[in-house]
């Protein structure tokens, strides 16, 4: 299996909320190298910046905390709150997969409180299905194939429930109590979304709602903090779990 992981979430600090636990322990333990890609620069998470000014400061802030694990941050520049499953999306995240060629991809769960989460998830998943098709955009020299359709996982939604408040039910938890001051330091490197969060969502304690949440999910599998994830399963997708099982799942 080729050592590489890649998260596609939505907006730069989605990967230091819901993931980054678990891409520490990959590449800590197993050697993988580690992508961490955006969907967007977070063009509308100020009330300070315009748009563009923010954008730039996000991306430097997301290669940053990347840059604290030795890992590699992509933005496919869309834009906040205009995510959406189109030609366009589908052939920027399939061109970011074949450039990677990842064995693992990690993204948003398919239900979450924003669309752009939700609408992440469906494209990450297509792209994941396409990939490996010689014929997908073949015109477009869009990058060597994939080998196969790589294992793909659902990050926890925000707060551990959908748009209607059901709560969503990881299948496995993965232990990240020992590298959880590194995913601290890895989420403070987004200093720019403290301020937002406090003045758009009313969150103070930026990094504390990380190790709240984190807390939660431990306190289900009996450790100090984790990580929860749900394998994608459909036909033609890996059917092994192998983050489980190169993590001890719970």
């Amino acid at each position: 299996m080729a050592k590489t992981v890649l998260s596609i979430l939505a907006h730069p600090d989605d990967a230091e909320f819901l993931c980054a636990g678990t891409l520490i322990r990959l590449k800590r333990e197993h050697g993988f190298v580690v992508h961490i890609a955006s969907m967007t620069a977070g063009d509308c998470g100020s009330a300070e910046h315009d748009a563009r000014a923010i954008a730039r400061i996000r991306r430097a802030e997301g290669a940053h905390a990347a840059a604290l694990l030795g890992a590699t941050y992509h933005c496919l520049e869309e834009w906040d709150l205009r995510v959406f499953y189109n030609e366009r999306t589908l052939e920027k995240a399939t061109r970011l997969l074949r450039l990677v060629q990842p064995s693992i991809v990690l993204t948003h769960n398919p239900a979450d409180y924003m669309v752009d989460h939700e609408m992440t998830s469906l494209i990450v998943r297509g792209a994941a299905f396409a990939g490996p098709i010689p014929n997908f955009m073949a015109d477009r020299q869009i990058g060597p194939v994939l080998p196969g359709i790589p294992h793909l996982y659902y990050c926890d939604p925000i707060e551990g429930k959908d748009a209607l408040g059901r709560e969503v039910v990881p299948t496995f938890r993965i232990d990240i109590s020992g590298v959880i001051e590194d995913k601290a330091a890895m989420l403070a490197a987004h200093a720019s979304q403290r301020d937002w969060l406090l003045k758009h969502h009313g969150m103070d304690q930026y990094l504390q709602a990380m190790r709240d949440w984190g807390k939660h999910r431990g306190a289900e599998c009996g450790v100090a903090f984790a990580e929860g994830f749900r394998q994608h399963l459909g036909h033609s997708y890996p059917q092994d779990n192998v983050l489980a099982q190169l993590l001890g799942g719970r």
